[in-house]
């Protein structure tokens, strides 16, 4: 193991892991259904590969997290995992807390596996619960029921140091009473982060042909915008803080590690089919892109050492741009030094807090409880 570099720029690692059992109707993400056969294996090879590829692009750096996402990771191997952690803790100076972050989803099947998990060194679990109703699992194309939900979740805190679990609201018909008490009893399970997400209806997706045809209605803007409102009620009422958009968390060492990454700007290494990584090299922050599919991921790697198919350089306004829209989604917001090149006018820094969408601070742009309801229309209007 590497000793850690105190000095060294701090990095998170994103591993794309594609495959999933079933493909909910909405997501957009680049998942394929899971199938037996050699394909899995070779691409946890190379991950391996494309990792130690990519170390050598970065260099020294201070690694803080590595992330397990998808598609659905805990179909994985375990020991697939863990000689992907492995690798990136050989190749960067691991940090004494880092944090490393597997998704998973609460089938039995699963759950019987988390302790083969924190085995292979992932000490904290992201749980796709997204409801605790038969109903609204079953419209949600989940694969579990709420029963299964519950005990999987009792697992997963019995087993990691940390957990945090996603749900999803704003579904059609769901009442702001309804949606508290299922908050409350979700908190009652034990996690220390919560992740609700406003259901979107992404181009593509089944709910989105759903729409089209008339077939699905989802709720109005005042519908979402009261959900959104008893989320962060009940949530703060339970000790959890909002410290990002969509994210609580019970404390600062409960929050996201890999996901304050993103948001606060830092670089990351993304591996994996269609995994996006944003690195620093000479003073020049660069935006990487692996090749979609597994099989020409794989073929990527045998080919060319990493799995890029775009690896371009920002310029200073786009770099800047980029961290505005990451940084306004946290309590702690943006510098204003950091989106020094997108020359906002101190007018209309002063306009925007006038209308109580932004905080009153000399040096940060932070967006207020208002702004945070309208925080496209904010963005785009700082950014233009």
């Amino acid at each position: 193991m590497t000793t850690p570099d105190l000095g060294a720029p701090e990095l998170g690692v994103y591993v794309h892991w594609p495959y999933c059992a079933k493909i909910c109707p909405y997501c957009d993400f680049n998942v394929f259904k899971d199938r037996a056969g050699q394909e899995k294996a070779d691409l946890a090879r190379a991950i391996v590969a494309d990792l130690e590829a990519q170390a050598a692009i970065t260099g020294p750096r201070r690694l803080v997290s590595v992330f397990l996402g998808g598609g659905t990771p805990s179909l994985m191997d375990p020991a697939w995992a863990g000689e992907i952690v492995a690798a990136a803790r050989r190749l960067w100076s691991p940090a004494a807390d880092l944090e490393v972050t597997l998704e998973a989803n609460p089938t039995d099947a699963e759950a019987a596996r988390f302790a083969a998990f924190a085995a292979a060194g992932v000490n904290r679990l992201s749980l796709g619960l997204q409801s605790l109703h038969d109903d609204a699992l079953a419209f949600l194309g989940r694969n579990h029921d709420a029963a299964t939900a519950i005990r999987a979740t009792e697992a997963a805190a019995r087993t990691f140091p940390r957990l945090s679990v996603d749900l999803i609201y704003a579904r059609p018909g769901q009442t702001p009473a309804a949606w508290g008490e299922e908050l409350r009893r979700t908190v009652a399970l034990g996690a220390e982060h919560l992740s609700p997400y406003q259901l979107t209806i992404e181009a593509g997706t089944a709910f989105d042909r759903a729409v089209k045809r008339g077939a699905l209605v989802p709720p109005d803007a005042d519908a979402g915008a009261a959900l959104f409102d008893t989320t962060q009620a009940v949530l703060q009422a339970e000790g959890f803080e909002a410290y990002e958009v969509s994210n609580h968390a019970r404390g600062e060492a409960a929050r996201s590690r890999h996901n304050l990454v993103y948001w606060r700007g830092l670089d990351y290494v993304g591996a994996g089919p269609g995994a996006h990584g944003r690195i620093t090299v000479a003073g020049v922050r660069q935006a990487t892109q692996a090749a979609a599919r597994p099989a020409d991921y794989i073929s990527r790697v045998a080919a060319a050492g990493n799995g890029f198919v775009e690896r371009q350089a920002l310029n200073p306004r786009e770099a800047a741009e980029e961290r505005l829209l990451s940084g306004l989604r946290i309590a702690e917001g943006v510098p204003l030094a950091d989106v020094t090149a997108l020359e906002i006018p101190a007018d209309k820094i002063a306009d925007l807090v006038a209308l109580g969408l932004l905080a009153d601070d000399p040096e940060r742009l932070r967006a207020t409880a208002a702004g945070r309801l309208v925080l496209d229309r904010l963005t785009t209007e700082l950014a233009t």
